[in-house]
């Protein structure tokens, strides 16, 4: 029980630091590619863009403010957990764009024919923190906030809300600055949200396993007490030889895999081993559904 809550703390002290690093990432991607270029943004974050572009407000503090009846919303509505890592996230990130805000100056004024260079590099990078933060349960607040709670309360797709909302946002931007503006931010969103499916994807990969072995016995032991791995028994027959046997189901971490074939080999040299991607994994050992 104590080395379980030892892992467990360790575990969060971790999710802290990277949400804290991703924020700090998209900051310096935000001062010093996307303002400089005068591009914008989905969001919470366009909205701040937009305001600081017009009025100069500084987008650190604006963005707090505006979080706060949101990160209120997920209080009462959505689960303590998501709502703590939000509230993490949404200080962090308002906190660094306000250190580095001298990054701006760093790379202006932007030369047209730098600009689509600014996107990409702008684009990756946030991606890039915005990936980190996810990936750790993370969130910068903003839409995030709305579309969980749509999810929960309506049934609306997450994806679906941020999407709608986001074009929205720079469909407003493109009118009030320049259409320009709005076909560069559209390039460099979609970069970012690319990035950050990469990101997500590669810090979370997931393998699924299905082995058929004649030593099923001291496979699934070895399985989990050497890798640490939960190991489900399906039922199975051949379909040729009608024998019947039982087929090991196993999800690992893709850092976990060379060190369980490694096991299964030793064991028995002739087992079968089936080895598929997953998208995600929820429940005891991997990631927790949002409630």
């Amino acid at each position: 029980m104590q080395k379980i809550a030892s892992n467990d703390l360790k575990d969060l002290i971790k999710k802290i630091f990277l949400i804290i690093l991703g924020s700090l990432i998209l900051a310096i991607a935000i001062n010093l590619f996307v303002i400089p270029n005068k591009l914008l943004s989905g969001g919470i974050s366009g909205i701040g863009l937009m305001l600081q572009y017009t009025f100069n407000l500084p987008m650190g503090a604006t963005i707090l403010v505006l979080n706060i009846p949101l990160l209120i919303l997920s209080i009462f509505k959505i689960n303590k957990k998501f709502t703590v890592f939000t509230i993490l996230g949404t200080i962090s990130l308002s906190v660094f764009l306000t250190i580095t805000v001298h990054l701006n100056n760093v790379l202006a004024p932007v030369e047209e024919s730098y600009r689509l260079l600014y996107c990409i590099y702008g684009g990756a990078l946030s991606g890039i923190g915005l990936g980190i933060i996810f990936s750790n349960e993370g969130s910068t607040g903003g839409l995030d906030i709305v579309a969980v709670y749509a999810k929960k309360k309506y049934g609306i797709e997450v994806g679906t809300v941020i999407f709608a909302i986001n074009v929205l946002i720079v469909a407003v931007g493109s009118v009030i600055f320049n259409f320009r503006v709005g076909l560069y931010t559209l390039i460099s969103m979609y970069i970012n949200s690319t990035v950050m499916e990469k990101v997500v994807n590669g810090l979370n990969r997931r393998k699924m396993l299905l082995i058929v072995s004649e030593k099923e016995k001291e496979v699934s032991d070895a399985i989990m007490d050497n890798c640490h791995r939960g190991v489900t028994l399906l039922y199975g027959e051949g379909a040729y030889t009608s024998h019947k046997k039982n087929i090991m189901y196993c999800v690992v971490s893709l850092g976990q895999l060379p060190q369980i074939k490694r096991v299964i080999k030793s064991i028995d040299q002739g087992a079968f081993i089936s080895i598929i991607d997953i998208a995600e994994v929820q429940g005891n050992g991997f990631k927790s559904p949002i409630n």
